[in-house]
């Protein structure tokens, strides 16, 4: 793979700027150690002009939020004819949804929490307190709230009272116009990522997020030492399996390429319920892919080097 070289594309303007600069130098690093030429860019105006200069070869997006993860980069990188690594536009957009993501899941036969989608608005025109009433006597009053397009836990509230919904709401609306309010299920947090190196989406090792007490929200997902991990999770192996065969099922059924990963909750009854599936997982030193891909004996480097040039052979691209 002497010809192969890759364009790194991390950062943007979302509010998960700074992890998404952190999860490209990263994979830029990685890239170079398994013998890649790697450039790192920012996306700004001279993104374009610089692709179309200098010829990136592949263009490894690792951005998260919006325009990184709903679509947009990769509408971007098809006008300019370049190559790129993870999923196509609309499956980007749909994933990124989570509204819509859900209710592809959902009839595929996959478990979701029960939920309801509200906009900012309904709440003004309707009354919010008999708009909050009525959610409550029809998913319960522990709940989570969350944007319904947004990451790394943006805007994301537990809610363990009725009196804590509007609290939770005003979070919410800080990052999106519409509210995505689910029935909390309670369990084991899991992380489950998907590879797909050209012989079809396999999972890696389960992997289990114990943030103890607390939420595991933007501080927690990021620092070191925040939140206690296991890979492999401590699951019965059935479980496990279950957890695995539901991960790339989501992939599949939001028609995802490459890489992904499923956040889900285990129940004590062994059910596992998806909570979203995501198109550029964090690769950050606390980001769960990694971690599944070192227990599964994977080199990162030789990963990332092996994704770039699968995408550049679907584009025809010799290398």
């Amino acid at each position: 793979m002497s010809d192969l070289n890759v364009t790194v594309i991390a950062g943007g303007l979302s509010p998960e700027r700074e992890v998404s600069l952190r999860s490209g130098s990263r994979v830029a690093d990685a890239l170079r150690r398994a013998g890649v030429e790697v450039e790192l860019r920012d996306v700004g105006k001279d993104l374009l002009p610089a692709l179309a200069q200098d010829s990136p070869g592949v263009v490894f997006p690792v951005l998260h939020g919006i325009a990184g993860e709903d679509g947009t980069i990769k509408e971007v990188l098809e006008l300019a004819g370049v190559p790129y690594v993870g999923a196509r536009p609309h499956a980007c957009r749909t994933a990124f949804d989570k509204t819509t993501a859900k209710a592809i899941l959902d009839q595929s036969g996959l478990k979701t929490p029960e939920s309801v989608t509200l906009p900012k608005q309904a709440f003004h025109d309707l009354g919010a307190a008999a708009l909050t009433a009525r959610v409550v006597e029809r998913l319960g009053a522990e709940l989570f709230v969350k944007p319904r397009a947004c990451g790394s836990a943006f805007g994301v509230s537990r809610v363990e009272s009725a009196g804590d919904l509007p609290q939770a709401l005003m979070a919410c609306f800080a990052y999106h116009d519409e509210a995505l309010i689910e029935r909390r299920v309670t369990g084991t947090e899991i992380a489950v990522g998907v590879a797909d190196l050209g012989d079809g989406p396999r999972a890696l090792p389960v992997v289990e997020i114990d943030a103890g007490t607390g939420l595991y929200d933007y501080t927690a997902r990021y620092t070191p030492g925040a939140v206690e991990f296991h890979c492999p999770a401590r699951l019965p192996a059935e479980v496990a399996k279950e957890a695995a065969r539901v991960a790339v099922a989501a992939h599949q059924a939001l028609g995802l390429l490459d890489l992904s990963r499923t956040d889900a909750i285990v129940t004590e009854a062994g059910e596992v319920f998806v909570l979203e599936t995501n198109v550029a997982p964090g690769m950050t030193e606390t980001s769960t892919y990694p971690m599944a891909l070192e227990e599964a004996g994977l080199d990162f480097g030789v990963f990332c080097r092996d994704l770039a040039a699968l995408a550049a052979h679907r584009h025809g691209l010799s290398v």
